[in-house]
């Protein structure tokens, strides 16, 4: 059921729409080098392909996993023969984001001089994984996963073709079924027609005329989410999780929790994001949200999966709904920022640690006040470096339980100058 024409093509209007780019270059008869960059069942090769024929160029593709320089070499040669009786040649790499780098640079060269007009197929972000001097000479389209009506469309097409598809057989498909196979599909062309040729095998199996949401099913057992532990996706995901929490939006983040654990992310990695997240998003506004993220992650590795998601859902919600404050974070950052530019400023003398006899004559310790001696356990006294005297990294927020640090702060503040003011006064 491959399309033969871009005319049969169902989906990306958005590139071959009327006026759009891809039409104008077949119009035109000017294809450029362009990486095609969707999910799975988009129709990058076919595309590929078509574009290709309908230009007039002659194709050839290598497959990026199991291909490498030299039959890059070899193309290069035919292409170079191709040139002289006025033929382009098309070089389709699929998989591109496979090469590495000298096989990339490797490349390069032809497509500069335009021997080769070279069509990348890739599922993961090219600016990550195509090396820049052959990003910079290609243009990027981003096809998108088919829409519900559109592989509505292939159904029905595969199902009345009697040349190429399943016509002669003479099923349909039910509404139920329909709904089915299109949820299945997840936009995945590919997936669509595998779960409708099994389907229909079943259908036929049980001598009925049409296939049912059971056989549908039964085809599709249980489809993997796109979701690549190692690719853009993974961060796609994990970052929407994250935000998700951070906005303080319960439902979006036990989705997000959810689409990583029914794709089979390590629980564990989840569990220890929820742990960074506590420190940094929750902070003081409420201590206990650290306590609840190491006791997910205690809990996920007592129990395993699948009922280690109990406690993750706990934590997540738990820490969706607890007030937020990245003050401590700030501060972290703030203080790291004048440790590395200042360097290793000295401690105060009054604060060193003074072990021994000769330290304590050099003046180590010397005049440090304990502050349990003092009334509220508050003395004036610096505990910063002298070029940082005065200086302050924790600025509490006024939400949750940092409100009350926020105050206690305050006052410690408060009665510290009202001591420095008294000791002025003395003098």
């Amino acid at each position: 059921m491959r399309p033969q024409s871009l005319d049969e093509l169902v989906g990306q209007q958005h590139l071959l729409g009327p006026g759009k780019l891809l039409s104008q270059m077949v119009a035109g008869r000017t294809l450029h080098s362009v990486i095609l960059w969707g999910p799975p069942g988009t129709g990058k090769t076919t595309l590929a392909i078509l574009l290709a024929r309908q230009s007039g160029a002659v194709f050839r593709s290598i497959a990026a996993v199991s291909s490498g320089v030299a039959e890059l070499r070899e193309i290069a040669e035919l292409a170079r023969h191709e040139a002289t009786v006025g033929r382009r040649t098309v070089l389709f790499i699929d998989e591109i984001h496979r090469w590495n780098r000298a096989q990339q640079d490797a490349c390069l060269p032809h497509v500069e001089n335009g021997l080769l007009t070279l069509i990348g197929a890739t599922t993961e972000n090219p600016s990550f994984e195509v090396i820049a001097p052959l990003l910079s000479r290609m243009q990027v389209l981003v096809l998108k996963p088919l829409a519900p009506e559109e592989i509505a469309a292939l159904v029905n097409r595969a199902l009345a073709d009697r040349g190429r598809g399943m016509g002669a057989l003479e099923l349909r498909i039910d509404d139920p079924a329909m709904g089915e196979l299109m949820a299945a599909a997840a936009g995945d062309a590919r997936r669509a027609l595998n779960t409708l040729e099994i389907a229909a095998e079943l259908a036929r199996q049980v001598r009925s005329g049409v296939i049912t949401a059971e056989h549908v099913r039964e085809a599709g057992q249980q489809r993997m989410l796109l979701y690549d532990r190692s690719g853009e996706e993974h961060y796609n995901v994990i970052s929407a999780f994250i935000k998700s929490l951070r906005g303080s939006d319960a439902d979006a983040a036990i989705y997000w929790m959810m689409r990583m654990v029914e794709a089979g992310e390590e629980p564990l990695f989840i569990a220890r994001r929820m742990v960074i997240f506590a420190a940094e998003d929750i902070g003081n506004a409420d201590p206990r949200a650290l306590q609840v993220a190491i006791a997910v992650k205690d809990a996920l590795e007592f129990v395993g999966m699948p009922e280690g998601a109990i406690p993750l859902a706990q934590g997540v919600t738990y820490l969706a709904g607890a007030p937020k404050s990245n003050a401590a974070y700030r501060a972290m950052l703030a203080a790291g920022e004048d440790a590395r530019k200042l360097g290793a400023l000295p401690v105060p003398m009054h604060i060193r640690n003074a072990p021994t006899a000769l330290m304590r004559r050099l003046g180590y310790g010397e005049n440090y006040r304990y502050p349990h001696n003092y009334q509220d356990a508050i003395v004036e006294q610096d505990y910063l470096p002298d070029d940082l005297r005065g200086k302050t990294y924790y600025e509490p927020s006024e939400r949750g339980y940092e409100a009350r640090i926020r105050d206690y702060l305050a006052r410690v503040k408060q009665a510290r100058t009202a001591h420095d003011r008294a000791g002025d006064k003395k003098k």
